[in-house]
């Protein structure tokens, strides 16, 4: 089975080498922008040349966003592509997020080649650290779950992680619907300039929805269904 790698932060986050981590025993190579991209949601190259930089054996960093490695890992550098996966992304994608994630942008993009495809996340909560090992073990249980049941055509996972300290309880993992409501819309106004203000943590929920699972400290599963 040939697994692509991917992500949003760029091919020298470290969440992407959790994802890597995640995967014992299983040759995975990773395709990703040579930059970090995070927010860039399904842009892609329209014409110009995507630049493709070889980091050695199986890796490759890439001039273009997170849609356009899935693009050139299942078209170019690896049609033999079994699956997608995209992360460890700093940071959630819940709910709302998932239509401004370049993360998850890579497996829509996967889902639309027909691929399927898992999205990871891991939410920080408060701004505290993000401890990788922890976040490497919970990414292993779920792909550990899921790698056994791909998604039907037009569908892909979306996986959220939440902030738990390596003594916490394990998490248990919950499928669930990606929450409806949006993202903190509160903000200023100071000298003609709009921003926003809103704290992330104190967004909206639906209960038992994505959101409301990972804020809760449990692994958060959600479907999402193109067709």
């Amino acid at each position: 089975m040939t697994l692509v790698l991917t992500n949003d932060d760029g091919i020298d986050a470290p969440g992407i080498r959790a994802l890597q981590a995640a995967l014992p025993g299983q040759t995975a190579a990773i395709v990703a922008p040579d930059q970090p991209l995070s927010g860039c949601s399904h842009q892609i190259n329209r014409g110009g040349s995507i630049a493709i930089d070889s980091r050695g054996m199986g890796e490759y960093a890439i001039g273009g966003t997170p849609a356009d490695c899935t693009r050139v890992a299942v078209s170019y550098l690896y049609p033999e592509t079994r699956w997608v996966l995209s992360g460890i992304n700093a940071g959630g994608n819940l709910g709302a997020d998932i239509h401004v994630s370049g993360t998850v942008a890579a497996v829509r993009e996967a889902t639309l080649l027909r691929i399927p495809g898992i999205a990871l996340s891991q939410y920080i909560h408060n701004r505290q650290p993000i401890d990788w090992s922890v976040t490497t073990r919970l990414a292993a249980k779920v792909l550990g779950k899921l790698m056994r049941m791909p998604p039907q055509s037009g569908r892909f996972w979306n996986v959220n992680l939440p902030h738990v300290s390596r003594d916490a309880p394990e998490p248990s993992l919950v499928e669930c619907p990606a929450c409806t409501q949006p993202l903190p819309t509160e903000f200023t106004v100071v000298d003609g300039k709009f921003r926003y203000v809103g704290a992330y943590g104190q967004r909206q929920r639906d209960p038992g929805a994505d959101v409301d699972v990972c804020f809760s400290g449990h692994i958060s599963i959600s479907e999402v269904r193109l067709w």
